[in-house]
């Protein structure tokens, strides 16, 4: 069973490259993290700092962690020139004499809203060639994936030849091949939405929403965290919900950090995204690096059929 390592340097570039170097640093930052997650509830890592985020969230000592970790590991390794981080308001940049090819968007921990339940969290990332700049539309990632944490760790990612996904042994220390090519359902039988948010729906949403339940095909499945229902959509197929409603009308979810390394492993897993007026989230072109945008992810049926309540 291939290891990431041995597949890493068959998919992406010869040992010593910039991009191998940015895999195998998420790689081992992703093991750390997935150690402190295991112990969070033994050491004093777990809860809150006292300080807030540059969108007004409490940060947890996790979250902070995860960020302090991630950044210094790439920052210092001499294949990025920047990285930016949800947990940060404005990127950081490499030292001139260790700038890199490469830029990495993160969310070093997503679902820091369940980390105390001990749900599924994780880091998502996003892989960018620094030359084009910071604001770059997501149809230029070089890479993007997401390291989960969960009953197992997983490392899943595509560099735009199909989703793999790794499982990692904790027995020998390393991830190995346990979903290659990973394929969207033509059409799945979940839904994943926070239904607490209906009355703030748009007549769109609560319409698709009633013809869901009154054909009685569907089921409800929603954990809170992008990475894990992002997840489970990718290998189980059906639909996948945040979007824009009267209490967020231009969307939750950053476009940079989390709607385009998402929209792009569904493009390559065969199915289908949608952000703002139910386009393409790939071929926005981002204002801000924090930018927020609706999102939608799913089986090529489930999309065709929540487009047909769309204006």
């Amino acid at each position: 069973m291939p290891t990431l390592t041995d597949y890493i340097l068959n998919d992406v570039g010869r040992p010593g490259s910039s991009l191998v170097t940015v895999f195998h640093l998420l790689e081992n930052a992703g093991k750390v993290i997935a150690s402190h997650v295991k112990s969070s509830g033994l050491v004093d890592i777990l809860g809150k700092t006292g300080s807030k985020n540059t969108f007004g969230e409490e940060v947890q000592k996790l979250d902070e962690f995860a960020d302090t970790l991630l950044t210094n590991t790439l920052i210092g390794s001499g294949a990025v020139a920047a990285v930016v981080s949800e947990e940060r308001e404005k990127p950081v940049y490499a030292p001139k004499d260790k700038t890199g090819k490469y830029i990495v968007y993160f969310d070093p921990l997503d679902g820091s809203s369940v980390i105390d339940i001990n749900c599924p969290i994780g880091t998502i990332f996003s892989i960018y060639y620094a030359k084009d700049g910071l604001l770059q539309s997501g149809k230029k990632q070089v890479a993007a994936g997401y390291i989960l944490y969960g009953s197992s760790v997983m490392f899943v990612f595509s560099t735009g030849k199909g989703v793999n996904g790794f499982t990692l042994d904790p027995a020998i220390g390393s991830f190995l091949l346990s979903h290659p090519d990973i394929k969207m359902p033509e059409k799945g039988n979940i839904y994943s939405i926070n239904e607490a948010y209906e009355k703030f729906h748009t007549q769109e949403t609560k319409a698709y929403l009633h013809y869901l339940k009154e054909e009685g095909k569907s089921k409800s499945r929603y954990v809170g965290s992008l990475v894990a229902d992002g997840h489970r959509t990718l290998l189980k197929g059906g639909i996948y919900l945040y979007p824009t409603d009267a209490k967020q009308p231009q969307g939750k979810v950053r476009l940079m950090i989390e709607v385009n390394p998402f929209a792009f492993l569904t493009e390559q897993a065969g199915g289908e995204s949608l952000g703002a007026e139910n386009k393409d989230p790939l071929k926005i072109e981002p204002e801000h690096i924090h930018q927020r945008s609706p999102f939608i992810m799913g089986s090529h049926g489930n999309i065709v059929d929540y487009k047909r309540f769309c204006k």
